[in-house]
């Protein structure tokens, strides 16, 4: 079966900022202990110095939309939650491409339809995307034979490995795409070579942009109030 993938992001108000540490500290051990549920799994990025309306990025993974409600009920159940704002979610299928055709070796291929994050490299990009309506009136084989062309440049990056998920009917926006990468510059330079094929002339959208930094969530709310910075300086 297919997994559901849940993107959330989260940012605090200025009022939990002014709570005493100790009271901030039992709610970040509250929420990390909400987020541990056995039939989700919970990567946690944190978006501190990456953008501006945002502090954390939970990529969640479940068979069962059943569970990734019951796990944001759970958070909801926090104090945290109830000093948070929710600025972006999304949520999307994962599927195997209608267009891989030859292009299924193991690898970081376009359009590959991995198991859901592994969690071994320093960042990650997630964007919401839309194609042009034009782009679906094109015959499935032209299609295919544009997208052989994005899989080819991103042949070029082993390195980078992506997910990508389908919000067809379930979403704002067709697909949630992210990327594992070692290094953003490595990532820049694969967007560069995309924007030059074909199949680029046919994106609708594909903002916002999160770029996060791979953590365990305990971590990630540490950075959210300054307490990993200020740990490491004293």
């Amino acid at each position: 079966m297919n997994e559901l993938y849940r993107y959330l992001t989260l940012t605090v108000t200025l009022e939990w900022r002014r709570l005493d540490r100790a009271d901030r500290e039992s709610q970040k051990d509250e929420f990390a202990r909400a987020a541990e549920l056995p039939a989700v799994r919970v990567h946690a990025y944190s978006l501190v110095g990456t953008r501006g309306d945002a502090e954390l990025l939970l990529w969640c993974v479940a068979e069962e939309l059943a569970d990734l409600r019951n796990l944001e009920t759970r958070l909801a159940g926090t104090r945290l939650w109830a000093y948070s704002t929710r600025p972006y979610a999304y949520l999307a299928s994962r599927r195997r491409s209608p267009y891989l055709a030859d292009h299924s070796h193991a690898g970081s291929e376009h359009g590959r339809a991995d198991a859901g994050p592994v969690g071994d490299t320093p960042y990650v990009v997630v964007y919401p995307m839309t194609k042009k309506r034009s782009w679906y009136a094109l015959p499935h084989e032209e299609r295919t034979r544009i997208m052989g062309a994005h899989f080819a440049a991103g042949h070029n990056y082993p390195d980078i490995r992506i997910h990508t998920g389908y919000s067809f009917g379930i979403g704002d926006n067709e697909f949630v795409v992210a990327f594992e990468v070692p290094d953003v510059r490595r990532f820049v330079a694969l967007v560069a070579d995309l924007r030059e094929t074909e199949s680029s002339s046919y994106t609708e959208r594909e903002t916002p942009i999160f770029v996060g930094a791979t953590m365990p969530l305990r971590r990630a709310l540490d950075e959210v109030d300054g307490l990993a910075a200020r740990e490491a300086v004293s």
